[in-house]
């Protein structure tokens, strides 16, 4: 990623709202748009991302727009589809923005190895630069990065915690396995299978 000018700043809004899994961060820009999400014990690596993106960042505590603090509420008391209403604004490099914007093309309910993610994008061999990029998705949840998954069905990385990623994809109705694995029924294991790369 292309290093920022010392003299590039942003200026967001920094709200929290309480989840079943932690206290949620929510950045807002200007327009009420969200520019990154992410969790309160993990503040430091948000802000980071942040800079990394924007280059200075000033977070002022502000309320983000009721329509998001709302959609993000009915989508951890069940309501999946309600983050498709939230407007998200990425920075970030092309590569990037491509694999953050398929990730939320991605259905709630379903998953996609790191594999066949990079071979919708027309590059099949960037199976390593979609996981960089994934894990470098500055919102979480909304952009859904724990919708993807290792090749053999493992969770593999999520930068708010496995805890967090296999609580998600469960509330999102993926079967999770015992160990560090989930389970594909029906329709959607033969699609999982077809889309590991």
């Amino acid at each position: 990623m292309p290093a920022r000018s010392a003299e590039f700043s942003a200026t967001f809004g920094l709200d929290r709202l309480k989840t079943p899994i932690g206290i949620a961060l929510l950045v807002t820009d200007a327009d009420g748009v969200l520019r990154a999400l992410d969790w309160e014990d993990h503040e430091h690596r948000m802000r980071e991302l942040l800079r990394l993106h924007y280059g200075t960042v000033v977070l002022n505590e502000a309320d983000a727009p009721a329509q998001i603090r709302a959609a993000l509420s009915d989508y951890f008391e069940g309501d999946l589809d309600r983050l498709k209403t939230i407007k998200w604004r990425v920075a970030g490099t092309p590569f990037q923005r491509k694999v953050w914007t398929a990730l939320a093309q991605i259905p709630a309910g379903t998953t996609l190895s790191y594999g066949a993610m990079a071979a919708r994008l027309d590059t099949p061999k960037a199976v390593r630069a979609v996981g960089h990029a994934n894990g470098a998705n500055p919102i979480s949840v909304v952009v859904p990065c724990h919708r993807l998954i290792g090749a053999d069905g493992s969770l593999v990385k999520y930068g708010g915690g496995l805890a967090r990623k296999r609580w998600l994809l469960k509330h999102e109705g993926v079967a999770i396995l015992a160990g560090p694995s989930i389970r594909h029924s029906g329709a959607r294991a033969a699609r999982a299978r077809n889309d590991d790369v």
